[in-house]
């Protein structure tokens, strides 16, 4: 989303909350209970030692993987499709 955001020109606020995200691209709301489940993984272990949150269950890890492909499925089909990779 901020990759779409950032090509696209559309200023929103540096931070880790994917909500902010969605606040300034209509075409995201659909996405917010999602954003609302994966904002709290966004930076809990790619900085190892920061955070004391427990590791996903293997329901949780499923359904945030479910909702981050749903949204990068969205975005690269906004994307013109001599822009999109060839494998996903």
């Amino acid at each position: 989303m901020k990759g779409w955001l950032t090509a696209n020109n559309v200023a929103f606020e540096k931070t880790h909350d994917l909500r902010q995200a969605i606040d300034v691209l209509p075409e995201f709301i659909r996405f917010t209970g999602p954003a609302e489940f994966l904002t709290p993984y966004v930076s809990a272990f790619r900085y190892p030692g920061l955070t004391d949150q427990l590791m996903p269950t293997r329901e949780e890890f499923d359904e945030a993987l479910q909702y981050a492909r749903a949204i990068y499925d969205f975005v690269l089909n906004l994307l013109p499709a001599d822009g999109r990779p060839d494998k996903v």
